[in-house]
């Protein structure tokens, strides 16, 4: 029996369905094309004893699962927002591409265009260039951590917030502090350039949270995430910003954009707990399936 998804989401067990209403009329030009993206985040992958909610090595397994359901289902494009991989206890840099190498494996099992988003998780014992350099985005040049592209009538952006105040590159081993994280003058330039160049509807992905985020006395968004938010108000284009680093489903609403946090797919045991969307844009509607874990949500175009 083929894995539709009725019949997936019914031996899943899909859970709450969350509805809101949100007018997204004025944001963003006319909508005229469908677009179906394959959405995961913060897999964390490794060959590591289980820490708290997160069982590493059960990564590859559930990113199987993703990645069959997504050929299935024949989505535009698959997204990783990032932390696609983690470490040990060693640190070792052998091992950690090796983790790298086998999530990208799993991963690059979609038969369509499939990017990346840098997450904190993902310059801990290798630097960024060496994370670039085991990875494919499609289509994009192997040294390019942000970068855009068209597809299915939508213009995607992808943001790298993982540099320090001065615009280096975060490296963890070397000292980093993963909670400043920044987008750079010369990212920000090329944010609004690209955008400024582009007639399509955007959107936009990030690993870090691009609005004001909290918990536990630890700060999870980007320290200029309000000068991020003023040149995508002014470009007038964007239809939704997705993040993840939190492991959690958060919404937020500012100035008529969107932006939207999703659950990281290595918390709890077991494929009955997996965690992953497909997101659905069109003239309409801004709708999620969620998958397992994940909830459904639908933001009606008024």
């Amino acid at each position: 029996m083929s894995l539709t998804r009725r019949h997936f989401l019914k031996t899943a067990g899909i859970f709450t369905i969350s509805t809101m209403v949100i007018p997204l009329e004025g944001c963003f030009g006319a909508i005229n094309s469908k677009i179906r993206i394959g959405l995961v985040t913060d897999s964390h992958y490794a060959d590591r004893e289980p820490n708290n909610t997160r069982y590493y090595r059960q990564s590859i397994e559930k990113m199987d699962e993703f990645i069959t359901l997504m050929n299935l289902e024949k989505v535009d494009f698959v997204m990783h927002m990032g932390d696609f991989k983690d470490e040990d206890a060693n640190k070792n840099k052998i091992d950690t591409l090796k983790y790298l190498q086998a999530i990208e494996a799993s991963y690059s099992k979609f038969k369509g265009p499939k990017y990346h988003c840098v997450g904190n998780h993902d310059v801990d014992s290798i630097t960024k260039e060496e994370f670039l350099n085991n990875i494919d985005n499609t289509g994009i040049p192997k040294h390019k951590s942000y970068y855009s592209f068209n597809q299915s009538g939508f213009h995607i952006v992808v943001l790298d917030a993982n540099f320090d105040k001065q615009g280096n590159n975060h490296f963890f081993k070397e000292g980093a502090d993963w909670q400043d994280t920044n987008i750079p003058k010369i990212q920000l330039d090329w944010l609004k350039q690209d955008l400024a160049t582009n007639d399509l509807p955007v959107i936009v992905f990030c690993h870090h949270p691009l609005f004001e985020y909290f918990r536990a006395g630890k700060k999870y968004h980007i320290n200029n995430y309000s000068e991020v938010q003023l040149i995508l108000k002014n470009s007038a284009k964007v239809v939704g910003v997705f993040q993840g680093h939190v492991h959690e489903e958060k919404y937020k609403e500012h100035k008529g954009m969107h932006f939207i946090t999703q659950l990281g797919m290595v918390d709890y045991s077991g494929l009955e707990n997996n965690s992953f969307s497909i997101v659905e844009i069109d003239e309409n509607s801004i709708v999620i399936n969620g998958f397992k874990r994940a909830n459904n949500y639908n933001f009606p175009v008024q």
